[in-house]
């Protein structure tokens, strides 16, 4: 079996959601592949609809329907349990591919000896094929056979594990696979698996559609969703010390676990909780000085953080609450702006 391609289900009949992406799979131009989609106990017709598509196509499909809910990461891992191909590819179930998107993966990583395949994608709030906001995944720099420069380029940009492919030999030489019951399950594991590459090749094509919607992950703000994110990176830390690359990698995991687990948390919370706990921004404070004392310093960490987000950092370093008083002062004073400016 040349691929496999895993796509965790739950809860995406509603508006095509589920076919768009299932029409997308079934109608790959590459020939020896299979699909495994994984019901994560959906209350809605997704697994009706996976089953339909299991009848119409029982040479490529297999659905294996989860008897609790895992969230992604534990879906994905009954996947990889399943998966029998060389190459295995990852979709999120409200997103879409072009009819040639593995196989042009799969040709550039044989034709170069790579084990590490990806491409660009686009951003679209509809279901079609049209070409909607093109974002560029990785650099061409990044690529070829992976130096100890192109690591640390790719553990601070990474990019997206859905538009990539992964010989079958980085996941499955090693124990660990995705944390289960969270979310940002691919942030906890992508340093790991993308260290085990040894070549990484790269398509300046926008071959996956990203769905945009209200209900996506990256547009749903609640506690549960920070604490996910947090947990991911406790996650990513654990693996750097298990498999041995958080000393030589010293600056880069710094960086992400810092950009992770606090920056995108501490901002994304303020800015989108309603009811803001004092107790959990003070521990996340505690948590991000416990694990990375001199993150400010990190050369990164000046380089990529927004310089007033640097200066609220360090505000709440200093005092959780006075953090927390000017914020809220900060963020009235701005919605009062921007009322002002819609009414002239």
């Amino acid at each position: 079996m040349k691929l496999s391609v895993i796509v965790p289900v739950y809860n995406m009949a509603a508006e095509d959601k589920l076919t768009w992406c299932l029409d997308s799979l079934v109608n790959q131009t590459i020939s020896d592949y299979e699909i495994i989609a994984v019901d994560d106990c959906s209350t809605d017709d997704s697994l009706e609809i996976l089953r339909r598509y299991e009848n119409r196509y029982p040479d490529r499909f297999r659905v294996i329907a989860s008897p609790v809910n895992r969230k992604q990461g534990g879906a994905k891992n009954l996947g990889l349990e399943a998966a029998k191909g060389e190459w295995i590819g990852f979709i999120d179930s409200d997103d879409w591919v072009t009819p040639d998107f593995y196989e042009k993966l799969i040709n550039r990583g044989e034709e170069t000896g790579a084990d590490l395949v990806g491409c660009d994608y686009h951003l679209t709030g509809e279901h079609s094929m049209k070409i909607g906001q093109v974002v560029h995944n990785n650099r061409q720099s990044q690529t070829g056979v992976l130096t100890k420069e192109k690591y640390r380029s790719l553990i601070l940009d990474s990019g997206s594990l859905v538009v990539k492919v992964y010989k079958r030999h980085i996941i499955y030489d090693y124990p660990n696979r995705f944390p289960e019951n969270i979310f940002y399950e691919d942030n906890a594991i992508s340093n790991s698996w993308m260290l085990r590459a040894k070549r990484f090749e790269y398509l300046e094509e926008p071959l996956y559609y990203y769905y945009q919607h209200d209900a996506s992950t990256v547009h749903t703000i609640t506690p549960k969703r920070c604490e996910d994110r947090m947990e991911a990176a406790r996650v990513m830390v654990r693996e750097a010390k298990e498999f041995g690359f958080l000393e030589e990698y010293y600056p880069e995991i710094e960086s992400s676990f810092t950009t992770l687990f606090y920056v995108n948390t501490l901002f994304s919370y303020m800015a989108g909780v309603k009811k803001r706990k004092y107790g959990f921004v003070k521990n996340l404070g505690r948590e991000m000085r416990e694990t990375f004392p001199g993150f400010m310093e990190n050369q990164y960490y000046q380089e990529r953080v927004h310089q007033e987000e640097r200066k609220l950092i360090r505000m709440h370093m200093k005092s959780t609450l006075y953090f927390m008083l000017y914020y809220k002062a900060l963020w009235g004073y701005r919605n009062f702006r921007k009322s002002l400016a819609r009414k002239n």
